[in-house]
């Protein structure tokens, strides 16, 4: 009998296909079963050749080799992917399979892992696609009841090698010839050199930034603060100052008249779902930790522990056929401290709402959420536990009921001038209970803070205590950090402002910069190649980055490249343009751009030479910033030398808390600090071994409240002594 092979993405959805498929005989790197054959990739097995596969002359870094243009591009099995690759065409090429279905991730990129396979193993086999958004057994079921024809995606492997073939023509002869050009590591690409641009525009606005003085007026009565609102902008600042002051003559002396008390019922709604950038931003912005790192955590507790769905998407909706697996993701979550909350959702009825499920708004995976394996909470390290609870404490937000509450504003006038106060009564606290001291809600963009409103009517008089005039100063955009920066990429389009309306939208349809799974390792490209640095959390451009984006191709740092890119790959995949005429497009770029960095009269120059030498080559080494502390780099490319000065610890100085840097190697390292604070490390070492004979004021407070809560102290003798104890 013949069997059908199917080729999965990952080992993961591989393992899901395979208990749907009834495939359970385990085989290496496959498991079987009376009609299927369920295979899978690591990723990409496959990619494009470097260089020097297609001459042995390319493999030395020459201007006089370029451009390198060859036809046909060759693909090359990845060679940590070999022993992979070679389990999936030995089944391939079975005499007993008759067909194989492509069952890799529904999309663009989805469609180059599994059939460069193909063409490299060369198999010739009939194919179907599989093409689902979710892995539930039922979402499985359906789609091998509904599999296409593996001719309809005919295009869309064209236009997903159309796009590597191009990043391959242009990305290694722009670094290529900058690099010869100019004897320096010098890497551009259509997404870093962009997203480095970016980086050096935010710094230019701060730069240029020129605050403007904003006025207000406040007019305290008995138990309310009222504030000035423009009647016709409804804003309460202004930038004229001499209009504030008039306002402020007019007024003085009277009365307040209430002349309307408006009362709301509103209801706030909890936020989406995390996708990986809302997480990564999130991780972040609250635990620091950088793009990259987040996603190797998730990475872990998606592979290794199970818990959550996949990491790498780019939606915040899950689909509908998923709401029958929510009753036993909660109850796999409903753990402490999660139990109270998991407990109140699984009393009543789980249902999906317009807020978290869109079957049209889930494209090749749905959002980040808990998976139906049960957590055991001490298995996981401090941070996984913590991204772990980022995404459990938004999955049980959105299925909760959302937060009720009365919104009550006053308007009272002043002679003819209008001022308002605002205050809120909450009536549930529905979803935001979860979340409980961490969720903090910012101030209103126009400055009217919420209070504690006395029970006022319409036509009550209230006597003005006193009347203020404030004053405040527009503030400069922040610095990127890595969340901020990540946005940017997501959603260029302040970037591209004198672009047309068409790039634009091109761009804000296939996300942006980059993608969900590559965002990460672009930032962290630009750290290594000391283009960018990182300051406390922000990122700032390197003189090396400044002269970089000096010496690219205009084209290379504009975002609408990869737009323009972008609708061409479209038209591909619609079948309205050949791809070899895309290509030939391409590597007429790829010669002109390597023409203009040619004759570029431009020079590099690097400003961080140091007076030591190179161990190696003996040249004058660079000093560089690297994302985790200061580094001595060889000047020379070829030799590639490099050695640490010093790195960011995680230790903190005894004096201001900041963390502190350590500087030097073996027994005389020593940490030092930007307030002047300097300690040897063995000094330092025998410090925290001392401090571990002691407890802190943070851990005796907490024991003695846990004990006064029950009112009487369990152990009297204890306390006494934590009373005397010396803390540190």
């Amino acid at each position: 009998m013949s069997k059908t092979l199917v080729l999965a993405e990952k080992p993961s959805v591989g393992r899901d296909l395979a208990r749907v498929l009834h495939c359970h005989q385990k085989g290496f790197g496959y498991l079987e079963g009376y009609k299927y054959i369920v295979t899978w990739a690591l990723g990409h097995l496959v990619t494009l050749a470097d260089p020097d596969v297609y001459d042995a002359k390319y493999s030395a870094w020459r201007m006089e080799d370029l451009p390198m243009l060859p036809s046909p591009l060759k693909l090359v099995v990845i060679k940590q992917s070999g022993k992979q690759f070679s389990a999936v065409t030995s089944q391939m090429n079975r005499k007993d399979v008759g067909e194989i279905v492509i069952a890799t991730d529904a999309g663009r990129e989805g469609e180059l892992v599994a059939r460069w396979i193909l063409e490299k193993a060369k198999v010739k086999k009939p194919l179907k696609r599989l093409w689902i958004s979710s892995v539930t057994d039922k979402a499985i079921q359906q789609g091998f009841k509904n599999l296409k024809s593996g001719s309809e995606y005919v295009n869309l492997y064209a236009s997903a090698v159309a796009r590597a073939e191009a990043d391959w023509l242009v990305g290694i002869n722009a670094t290529r010839a900058l690099t010869c050009k100019h004897n320096a590591q010098l890497s551009c690409g259509r997404v870093q050199t962009p997203t480095l641009a970016m980086i050096a525009q935010r710094e230019e606005e701060i730069k240029n930034f020129k605050p403007k003085t904003f006025y207000g007026i406040t007019a305290q009565a008995e138990k309310l603060k009222l504030t000035w609102q423009n009647r016709q902008t409804k804003d309460s600042r202004t930038f004229d100052e001499k209009s504030c002051d008039a306002i402020l003559k007019t007024i003085s002396n009277q009365k307040a008249q209430v002349v309307e008390v408006e009362r709301v019922y509103k209801k706030t709604y909890a936020p989406p779902l995390y996708d990986l950038t809302e997480l990564q931003r999130d991780a972040n912005r609250i635990f620091g930790y950088s793009a990259k790192e987040t996603l190797s955590i998730m990475q872990r507790l998606y592979e290794q522990h199970k818990l959550l769905t996949y990491p790498r998407t780019d939606s915040r909706f899950i689909s509908s056929d998923m709401v029958e697996t929510l009753k036993d993701r909660v109850e796999s979550c409903g753990v402490n401290p999660y139990s109270k909350i998991a407990f109140k959702i699984l009393k009543g009825s789980i249902k999906g709402n317009k807020n978290f499920v869109d079957d049209s708004k889930v494209t090749d995976h749905h959002a980040i959420i808990p998976t139906e394996q049960t957590v055991i909470l001490s298995a996981l390290q401090d941070k996984e536990r913590k991204i772990y609870d980022l995404v459990v404490k938004r999955f049980l937000a959105v299925l909760s009921l959302p937060g009720e509450y009365e919104q009550t504003t006053i308007k009272a006038k002043i002679g003819e001038e209008l001022f308002i106060a605002k205050g809120k009564r909450i009536l549930a606290q529905g979803w935001q209970e979860i979340y409980e001291a961490d969720h903090r809600e910012e101030d209103p963009a126009e400055g009217v803070k919420e209070q504690l409103l006395p029970a006022l009517q319409k036509g009550d008089s209230l006597r003005i205590i006193s009347l203020t005039k404030t004053s405040g100063e527009t503030k400069a955009p922040e610095p990127f950090n890595e969340g901020s920066l990540l946005s940017a990429m997501e959603n260029p389009v302040k970037y591209m402002t004198n672009e047309n309306s068409e790039l634009i939208k091109t761009l804000g349809k296939t996300g942006g910069l980059g993608t969900v799974a590559t965002r990460a390792d672009i930032i962290e490209k630009l750290f290594n190649n000391f283009l960018i640095e990182k300051k406390e959390k922000h990122i700032f451009i390197t003189s090396k980055g400044k002269q970089l984006l000096e010496l690219v191709p205009s084209d290379l740092k504009s975002p609408a490249l990869t737009a323009t890119w972008e609708q061409r790959l479209e038209a591909i995949a619609k079948g309205a343009l050949r791809k070899e005429l895309f290509i030939e497009e391409m590597r007429g770029y790829a010669r002109s751009v390597v023409n203009e960095i040619k004759n570029t009269e431009q020079k590099f120059r690097h400003d961080n030479l140091t007076g030591e030498k190179c161990p190696e080559c003996g040249k004058r080494m660079l000093e560089v910033n690297g994302k985790k502390g200061k580094m001595l780099v060889c000047q020379d490319r070829d030799c590639g030398y490099r050695k640490g000065v010093s790195r960011t610890s995680n230790a903190r100085c005894p004096n201001c808390h900041k963390k502190l840097e350590l500087h030097g190697e073996g027994e005389g390292q020593i940490f030092v600090c930007k307030c002047g604070y300097r300690e040897k490390l063995t000094a330092f070492q025998d410090r925290r071994q001392k401090d571990k004979n002691s407890i802190s004021k943070k851990e005796a407070a907490k024991y003695l409240k846990q004990n006064n809560s029950n009112e009487q102290l369990i152990n009297p003798a204890m306390a006494e002594a934590l009373a005397k104890l010396k803390l540190k």
